[in-house]
């Protein structure tokens, strides 16, 4: 079965996908900041979920 997205989902998938980009940027950028080697691990884990979570709401797009 075959179901498009209609506009007003696409929209609000570009705009959740948009936030994971935004919080993947901003922990990395924390955690380049961190002097803490234990927090430093969790932000970069923490950014790496969040692109690969914006990767999969991006195959929602194709």
């Amino acid at each position: 079965m075959n179901q498009s997205l209609t506009e007003l989902e696409v929209e609000n998938l570009r705009h959740i996908i948009g936030g994971h980009s935004t919080i993947a940027t901003k922990l990395e950028t924390y955690a380049e900041q961190c002097a803490d080697p234990e927090l430093k691990a969790m932000l970069q884990r923490d950014a790496q979920s969040a692109r690969q979570a914006r990767q999969q709401l991006l195959s929602f797009l194709g």
